[in-house]
C-alpha cells in the first residue's frame, strides 16, 4: 500500500497537480531524490542496498512519467535540420558535426535547390559545393566526405541511403552517432544518437548515467520505456539544447524538474538523484 501511495504521488507530481516536497516523506533515509521518493520497504537492505521488485516498479513509473511530460509538451518532436529525403538528411548531418543546425540549414537551403541527389552532388563536384558550405566549420574535409559518400552510394547502393548500421558506418564521415540519427529520423528505427546534449541530460538528471556516449546510449536503450523509445532522441536533445543547458540550465521553467535528480551538487560535482 505504501508503494502504491508513492506511485500515485509520483504521478501527481508529474502532471504538476502537486509540487514535490522533500518534507512529504521526512522519515526516508538517504540523500538522493530517488530515496526521498521511495520508502524503506522499496530496498533490499535500505537505500544502501539494491532495489527490490517494488522499488524497481516505482523507478520504472518515474521514468515513464519523465517521458510522459516530454511528450505532452512536444507530441511530435523532430530534428532542427531541414531535409526532404533520407539523402538530404544524411548530407545535413554530415555537415552538422561541430556546427550549429542554423548554419547547416543556411547552406543546405541553397545547395539542395541546385543538387539534392548523390549524382547531382557528384556532378557539382567539391569545388561546386564549397560556396554553399564554406561558412560551416571543417568545410573542406566535409566537402570531400560528401563527394566520396555520393560515389559510394551510387556504386554500392544504387543511389539510396542504406537502412542498416554497418553500411552507414562504412560511408566517409559517418560514425555511430550519425548512423543512429539516420536510422531513427529517416527510417523510424528506435535508436538514440548520444550527442553532447543527450550525454549531459542523461547524466545530470540521473536518467542514464555513463562515463562515455556508448555507455549512455546502452543505458538509455534499456531504461527508456518502449513506447517512448522512437522519439526519445529528439526529446532529449531538444531538452538539452533549449532547457537543460550546460552553463545555465533553466530549471525554473523545466517541465520535468519535479522528476529530475539535478537538485544540488556535491562538493565533488556529482549530481544527486537517479531515475
Amino acid at each position: 500500500e505504501e508503494i502504491d501511495e508513492i506511485l500515485t504521488y509520483i504521478d501527481r507530481v508529474a502532471i504538476h497537480e502537486v509540487d514535490f516536497s522533500y518534507d512529504a516523506y521526512p522519515y526516508m533515509p538517504g540523500s538522493t531524490m530517488l530515496n526521498y521518493f521511495l520508502p524503506y520497504e522499496a530496498w533490499e537492505n535500505g537505500p544502501t542496498g539494491g532495489l527490490n521488485k517494488l522499488g524497481a516498479r516505482a523507478v520504472r513509473r518515474k521514468r515513464r512519467a519523465f517521458f510522459e511530460q516530454l511528450k505532452a509538451n512536444n507530441p511530435k518532436p523532430t530534428t532542427d535540420l531541414e531535409y526532404n529525403s533520407p539523402f538530404e538528411l544524411l548530407i545535413a548531418v554530415l555537415l552538422s558535426a561541430q556546427a550549429t543546425d542554423v548554419s547547416v540549414n543556411k547552406g543546405t537551403r541553397k545547395l539542395f535547390k541546385i543538387a539534392n541527389t548523390p549524382q547531382a552532388l557528384l556532378d557539382l563536384g567539391e569545388e561546386g559545393v564549397r560556396p554553399y558550405i564554406q561558412h560551416i566549420g571543417l568545410f573542406n574535409s566535409k566537402g570531400r566526405h560528401i563527394q566520396e559518400t555520393c560515389r559510394l552510394l551510387i556504386e554500392k547502393h544504387r543511389g539510396e541511403v542504406p537502412q542498416n548500421r554497418e553500411d552507414l558506418e562504412a560511408l566517409p564521415g559517418v560514425g555511430r552517432k550519425t548512423a543512429n540519427v539516420i536510422l531513427n529520423t529517416a527510417f523510424g528505427q528506435p535508436t538514440i544518437a548520444v550527442d553532447t546534449h543527450i550525454f549531459r541530460v542523461s547524466n545530470r538528471t540521473g536518467l542514464a548515467p555513463g562515463k562515455d556516449v556508448l555507455e549512455v546510449e546502452k543505458q538509455l536503450l534499456k531504461r527508456v520505456p518502449k513506447e517512448y523509445l522512437l522519439d526519445a532522441h529528439h526529446w532529449l536533445i531538444l531538452h538539452g539544447r533549449y532547457t537543460c543547458k550546460a552553463r545555465n540550465p533553466e530549471c525554473a521553467q523545466c517541465i520535468v524538474e519535479p522528476l529530475c535528480g539535478f537538485k544540488q551538487k556535491t562538493a565533488k560535482g556529482k549530481v544527486r538523484g537517479a531515475i
